[in-house]
Formats: structure tokens, C-alpha cells, sequence
């Protein structure tokens, strides 16, 4: 099966993700996006034969760990980078509207 682009396909897809292109940008997407479309054409072709199928290429499971309570970074050191805290919180420019 071939796979080809028009310039009329670029331009709708264009226009349904609101892009404004120069004719370059159009000549220039047509030729790229219809090599790439080729490109993944051509992987119809792979002989899969003996290829089991399979949800993710690389088989990994969660590792689960009890959770544990564990000494962390001090209160005093986490704010010290902080250029404003009241001493136990760090403080931040207020960005909602007391109204809201």
C-alpha cells in the first residue's frame, strides 16, 4: 500500500490545530510527514511471524516495600534555601483573590 500526502491534507490538519502556515511550511510538512507516513507503512511489511505478542517491549513489574519511617531532611535545612518563611512554612506570593 502507498502512502502519499496532499498538500489540501496538510492543510486541513493544519487548520483543525489552529496553525497558520506559509506555503513553504505546507511544501515543506507535505514532503516530511509523507516520508514518515511511508516509513510506517513500510513496517507492515516485518515479517512478525515469530514474534510473540506483547503489551511493553521491556517486561518490568512494580516493586512493592512496606512503608517505613525513616529520618528525614530537618525542618530547619529544607527552609534554608528559602527566601521567605515564617519559620516553619515557607511563604509565597498570594495568587488567589481573598474572595475566592
Amino acid at each position: 500500500m502507498s502512502v502519499s500526502l496532499t498538500r489540501a491534507e496538510v492543510l486541513k490538519v493544519a487548520n483543525l490545530a489552529r496553525l497558520k502556515l506559509s506555503d513553504a511550511e505546507v511544501d515543506d510538512y507535505t514532503q516530511k510527514l509523507g516520508n514518515i507516513l511511508a516509513y510506517i507503512d513500510s513496517l507492515g511489511e516485518v515479517n512478525t511471524d515469530d514474534v510473540e505478542p506483547m503489551v511493553h517491549a521491556v517486561e518490568l513489574s512494580n516493586v512493592f516495600r512496606a512503608d517505613a519511617v525513616v529520618p528525614s531532611l530537618p525542618r530547619e535545612a529544607a527552609l534554608s534555601n528559602s527566601p521567605k518563611t515564617d519559620g516553619q512554612c515557607f511563604l509565597v506570593p498570594q495568587i488567589l483573590d481573598a474572595d475566592e
